[in-house]
């Protein structure tokens, strides 16, 4: 520590409303106490740049062998802390135009601004460099001495309390650069334990680019080395992991990483990671979710949500940009366009090692897609503007293919000749829907249909009408146009049905038992190898819209079905032999619809069967 100076020869008022303005930044903008720390540090920091660019032209400057750091120590009896750079220091007359004169000429903007709407603070905010007044939310006092870098300039000290005036005046200082010493408030004792400086340097000012020493023994508290700033070809994927693991505590190595470094259409290092779990764990250091948002490697955001689609939330990284406007505080991004472009770079980026990772690596992109895969399903119900980027990193299982997980490239691939459209089923579970009675005529006729059984796959196909020039269409639909075939008639010749007048009366017969259970009873077109099957009533919402209504819990009563029946089937045929009033006749009746609602998941208690099936079982053995 420092002997105090002499006591400044000028004191000078700061302008009417420099206290008003002192507590709008002191209790409106800053949500978090100690970011007064990581703004001293960054403009050390920027002192130091300053410095090392004023080097590579000039070598008549002051100390031109001196180290380019930044060093902090602290009293804690004394409850004083100060932080020293070796960067390019200032005048007398600079001290007073950079802390005399807060925001120059537009603090009363600000203020007016402030009092009229909080709303309006972001629109005028980026105007103001006073994130050096953030110090007075912790401090009683704060005393600058500075030494500038030119050879014949004198040291000067500037001294201020928060209050109405500011003291300047001369001060002994025989080193390059400012220190600045504060008087810390009692409740922010805090800030003068070593531990608690660490704490803050390591989560805000860890990649800050020149050496941070904490401490009379002067030991480095960052990192420094910011990875994502680095061209990615110079960096080996053994780097890449372990900053991942510091950077998460997640021990198991990411299923991806990609780095990007540009210049244009904006300045933007990202560095993102695809972890190999959606869940964090306990230990994770990541507890929400959103990227971490720097400039010029210091931190601005914790948890970034703008910079990725909301269905992306599953990836952890940094996005660093030197162009980016910042409000007064650092604490938030102005709301603007350069934002968006860079939303759209990030999440290009990303989609494009996604596409890579799955023409690459199968078996990483499949551990990809089953961890993952909801997330990008969402997307695709959600994102209109960007659905149709999302369509190549789907995967599903077909009926023909059920050991496998294709795209949706694969399945137009194999269509058969004269095919137009993509076919696929819903259901709860992958055995239950394979037997499903609307495949009859796909499986008879060799139609490949995709699988959709996970409770999202409904919300996904509100945003996937069509993938290229193919519909896709659900094979459970009453009113799909089945592809024509030209074996259809043999095979109907293969197994007569049973005769018109016979079939009438079985399907009264139906009707009258079951009631108004269901809206009708009638002949089906499309079974061969399954006895009935339920589709929906003419004019009443489809199958996707009614999955999407029961998952979101809407008061939702799933309308009655229409039974329609296999007049090819044998057991229909024994069945029209049955007496109509007999109470076997009745359960079979009975067991054909509720097997029915059991493939389509709508039977509320499938144990109520047993009963049933026992008592068809011993008439089966009489």
């Amino acid at each position: 520590m420092s002997e105090k100076t002499e006591q400044p020869e000028q004191t000078v008022a700061f302008k009417a409303e420099i206290k008003q303005l002192l507590n709008i930044l002191i209790h409106s903008l800053y949500t978090e106490r100690e970011i007064f720390l990581r703004e001293l540090i960054s403009n050390a920091s920027d002192a130091l740049n300053r410095m090392r660019f004023e080097m590579l032209t000039n070598r008549e400057v002051r100390d031109p062998d001196a180290e380019l750091k930044i060093t902090i120590t602290a009293d804690e009896e004394a409850r004083t802390l100060t932080i020293t750079d070796s960067g390019v220091g200032m005048t007398a007359e600079e001290l007073a135009e950079n802390l005399g004169t807060i925001a120059h000429s537009g603090a009363r903007a600000f203020i007016e601004a402030a009092q009229e709407d909080q709303e309006k603070l972001t629109d005028v905010i980026g105007q103001f460099g006073v994130g050096f007044y953030s110090v007075f939310m912790a401090a009683e006092w704060v005393r600058v001495t500075s030494l500038s870098y030119q050879p014949d300039a004198a040291a000067a000290t500037w001294y201020a309390t928060g209050a109405d005036t500011y003291t300047l005046g001369p001060a002994e200082k025989q080193t390059r650069g400012t220190q600045i010493e504060i008087k810390l408030k009692e409740d922010a004792a805090e800030f003068a334990k070593e531990h608690r400086l660490r704490e803050v340097v390591k989560k805000h000012s860890d990649f800050v680019a020149f050496p941070i020493y904490i401490g009379e023994d002067e030991e480095q508290a960052n990192q420094q080395t910011a990875l994502w700033r680095k061209q990615p070809h110079s960096v080996e994927d053994e780097q890449y992991a372990e900053f991942y693991q510091q950077f998460t505590l997640d021990m198991q190595e990411p299923l991806l990483h990609t780095h990007l470094v540009a210049d244009a259409p904006v300045q933007v290092y990202a560095l993102l990671f695809v972890p190999a779990k959606a869940e964090r764990n306990i230990f994770s250091l990541r507890r929400e979710d959103g990227l971490k948002l720097y400039s010029r490697k210091v931190l601005i955001q914790e948890y970034t949500t703008d910079l990725l689609p909301e269905y992306f939330r599953f990836v952890d990284g940094v996005v660093d940009s030197e162009d980016l406007p910042l409000n007064v505080s650092r604490e938030s991004v102005q709301s603007t366009a350069l934002m968006a472009r860079l939303k759209k770079i990030v999440t290009g980026q990303l989609l494009k090692a996604l596409k890579d990772l799955a023409e690459k690596d199968t078996e990483k992109y499949i551990a990809f897609w089953k961890e993952h895969g909801p997330f990008i399903k969402q997307g695709i119900a959600t994102d209109h503007a960007g659905r149709t980027d999302l369509y190549p990193l789907v995967r599903f299982h077909t009926t023909t293919h059920p050991g496998e997980w294709s795209a949706l490239d694969d399945y137009v691939g194999r269509m058969k000749d004269g095919q137009t459209a993509i076919y696929y089923i819903l259901g709860d579970d992958e055995r239950s829907v394979t037997r499903s009675p609307h495949l009859d005529y796909f499986r008879e006729h060799d139609y490949e249909v995709i699988t959709l059984t996970d409770p999202i796959d409904s919300f996904m196909l509100m945003g996937l009408p069509q993938y290229q020039e193919h519909p896709l269409q659900n094979v459970a639909a009453a009113d799909l146009e089945l592809p024509e075939d030209e074996s259809e008639e043999a095979d109907a010749e293969e197994a007569p049905a049973i005769p018109e007048d016979e079939f009438g009366g079985l399907v009264e017969r139906f009707k009258q038992h079951l009631g108004d259970k269901v809206t009708d009873v009638r002949a089906s077109t499309r079974l061969s190898g399954s006895v009935a099957r339920l589709v929906d009533p003419e004019g009443s919402l489809n199958q996707e819209m009614q999955r999407v209504y029961r998952l979101v819990d809407r008061e939702f009563e799933v309308p009655k079905k229409v039974l329609e029946l296999n007049p090819r089937h044998e057991i229909l045929k024994k069945l029209k032999d049955v007496p109509q009033d007999s109470e076997l006749s009745e359960a079979i009746i009975d067991q054909i619809y509720d097997s029915a609602l059991l493939i389509e998941g709508l039977l509320p208690d499938p144990a109520s069967m047993i009963p049933r099936i026992q008592e068809l079982m011993q008439a089966a053995l009489k």
